[in-house]
């Protein structure tokens, strides 16, 4: 039966105990309302690691005052369901005040790859996201830490963390995983009525676009992107929040399209934002 802890101080003797044993722990850090694209991260630190822990936090740093922290889905219950069958022995589920007590004022903010692409719409985001991500890598001392390929500017932020803070975690990044459709699997799919769910294809059908294109010799990164702008005009009820090529490693621009282009995507379908990618 998975082994639930709500306490930093609950946590740390079982962590100790993990260290004598000379056990290698990887951390699957989540808010939650578990999906296949969650359970892929744990079956893959499954592999590579003698145990995994996977955190279950809601943090309220990463979102802004107009954005869905109180409605974000929760369901504990199910969540524990799943990773109790998928193998997980232990399952971190802090409260607010247990990672952000009374008095907190101490962030941590990768500067410039933090002002790309997702900073359009969420400009306080990434802070929230390095902050909560580096506790968590303080408290539970994990040897490595498994995130979803979905997220690209994230994990681009994250490796920056741990080179410039000389921290000693591996960083497992997993591919994306898709509905049979392609819609990429996201907690805020759950946001999304019929209509709107079918409207949401439109994400990874300008990225097969952007693929077919660049195989045939596209180069020119404007073309594909006024192509995709356009097609998600053409769907009404979607509101494009961005589309641009960059360099996968730096988040850089990239005029052309070569080796370690990214397409990053951004779109509202409805009052749902969604966000996709693909290395061309």
């Amino acid at each position: 039966m998975v082994q639930v802890v709500k306490t930093i101080a609950g946590l740390r003797p079982l962590r100790s105990k993990l260290r004598e044993q000379k056990a290698k722990v990887t951390l699957v850090p989540t808010m939650g309302a578990l999906h296949a694209g969650h359970l892929s991260l744990v079956q893959q630190a499954k592999k590579i690691s003698d145990y995994v822990l996977v955190s279950i936090f809601v943090n309220p740093t990463q979102f802004g005052p107009d954005e869905d922290f109180q409605d974000y889905p929760r369901d504990l219950n199910r969540d524990l369901s799943l990773l109790e069958e998928s193998g997980v022995g232990l399952v971190f589920i802090p409260e607010v005040a247990e990672i952000y007590p009374a008095g907190f004022q101490t962030y941590v903010a990768v500067e410039e790859l933090s002002q790309k692409l997702c900073v359009i719409s969420r400009p306080s985001h990434f802070r929230g996201v390095t902050t909560v991500v580096l506790k968590l890598f303080n408290i539970v001392q994990p040897e490595s830490a498994a995130f979803g390929q979905k997220d690209a500017q994230q994990v681009v932020i994250i490796r920056r963390m741990l080179k410039d803070l000389n921290l000693d975690v591996e960083l497992i990044t997993c591919p994306i995983v898709r509905e049979p459709d392609g819609l990429a699997l996201s907690s805020r799919n759950r946001y999304l009525n019929e209509a709107e769910r079918k409207a949401a294809i439109i994400l990874y059908q300008c990225l097969q676009w952007a693929k077919q294109r660049v195989e045939q010799g596209e180069a020119c990164s404007e073309g594909i992107l006024q192509g995709i702008k356009g097609s998600i005009e053409r769907e009404p009820l979607a509101r494009l929040d961005y589309a641009e090529i960059v360099d996968a490693e730096n988040l850089s621009g990239k005029a052309l399209v070569e080796k370690n282009s990214l397409l990053a995507l951004a779109v509202f379908i409805g009052k749902t934002r969604l966000i996709d990618n693909m290395v061309l």
